[in-house]
């Protein structure tokens, strides 16, 4: 039982998740890679014109894939941003890399793209860019460096898939991309994920190691009489049950952004006089970028107004809450040399950050109750 009035997130059918859940079992088989499995690989591959689409149980697992087919070995080193979720590097320390955090931007909270030719090393084996609330970091800044030194690029796409910089798909710019159908994501089923192949010459290979690192899949297609034990790998399959379910999300990809975007339109419509009245940040969305609105945050003016707001809500029956903490004050990134004061603009908006509900089927009622509890804080700021 939910104890908000409006919770922070719910998730939310598009049409047809039930009725293609109930055709994969009277079909059959349900594990993985069964037929709602290609259809949704189809479609990715097709929307984006990326050249192969995997789907994962969850982003994690993709991120895992992505470091197993760059061959991360111990002693290599990964640029990431410190204000991201732990998966986006825990993926690469389980292969023995070092973690090395960078900054932000102050405007879009997206990996500081000026930040990352003073962090490389001869060490060096990839970049992860985070597009962060579904906005596009800096990619022809960060693909040219990345060429220049032949460091590997691997987008965390968790936030933006169907996002566009510079008219170009997030996701198609590394050599690997990840996305998450984690419930809180744009397009869901519960859980799980896909990994974007942009070069051709990982696909077999990552199908090898999400399939437990065997050569099954060239054995259904009848490359191979017997299939057996190539390679490292794991068990990386969805079932088919629920790529049925992401199916009919994304099947409706345009009915939900079109969802979303209004939901976010109306939070910036309604909260931008109030927040320039008591100096507080909305999100920012360069022009170039074509966002995926996956969330609506307040940059507060500072923690203790951040807390009292969430308090505020929450005494209104409304849940807020805040985002990552910084990766290189955490127990894992101080081990690895982290402390306060490296990542300065992280640790500052870390603080100030509070997100507010987004979900497709948010009401304009629930919304307005929502802008009018916020403008009830004001004396309190």
């Amino acid at each position: 039982m939910n104890l908000y009035k409006i919770p922070f997130n719910k998730p939310c059918l598009a049409g047809n998740e039930i009725r293609y859940m109930l055709q994969a079992m009277e079909a059959g088989p349900i594990s993985g890679d069964g037929p709602f499995t290609k259809d949704c690989h189809t479609l990715l591959e097709q929307s984006l014109g990326v050249f192969k689409a995997l789907l994962t149980t969850s982003c994690t697992h993709a991120l895992e894939m992505a470091a197993l087919l760059l061959e991360v070995q111990p002693g290599d080193e990964v640029i990431v941003p410190s204000f991201t979720f732990v998966s986006t590097i825990n993926a690469f320390v389980l292969r023995g890399a070092r973690p090395v955090f960078a900054d932000i931007r102050t405007d879009t909270l997206n990996l500081d793209e000026t930040a990352i030719e003073a962090l490389i090393t001869r060490h060096t084996r990839a970049i992860v860019p985070v597009h962060y609330a579904g906005v596009g970091c800096e990619m022809d800044s960060i693909v040219d460096i990345a060429g220049r030194h032949r460091v590997a690029i691997v987008e965390d796409n968790a936030h933006g898939l169907f996002g566009k910089y510079r008219g170009q798909y997030l996701g198609t710019f590394g050599t690997f991309a990840t996305q998450s159908f984690h419930e809180t994501k744009n397009f869901t089923c519960g859980e799980g994920g896909a990994l974007l192949i942009n070069d051709p010459e990982y696909v077999e290979r990552a199908e090898i190691i999400r399939e437990k690192g065997t050569n099954r899949s060239r054995f259904f297609r009848g490359h191979v009489d017997k299939y057996t034990w190539v390679d490292l790998g794991s068990s990386y399959l969805p079932s088919d049950i629920l790529a049925a379910f992401l199916y009919a999300q994304l099947e409706a990809r345009e009915q939900i952004q079109h969802k979303r975007h209004k939901i976010w339109q109306y939070y910036y419509d309604n909260l931008k006089d109030w927040a320039i009245e008591h100096d507080v940040r909305l999100p920012h969305v360069p022009e170039y970028c074509e966002q995926t609105y996956h969330m609506f945050y307040l940059l507060m003016p500072g923690l203790e107004q951040r807390q009292s707001l969430i308090a505020h809500l929450r005494a209104c029956g409304i849940l807020s809450v805040f985002h990552y903490l910084p990766l290189h004050l955490s127990h894992m990134g101080r081990q690895f040399g982290g402390k306060a004061g490296d990542c300065p603009v992280t640790e500052n908006m870390s603080d100030r950050l509070l997100r507010l509900p987004f979900y497709n089927d948010l009401t304009v009622d629930d919304q307005t109750y929502i802008v009018e509890a916020i403008c009830q804080f004001r004396g309190k700021i």
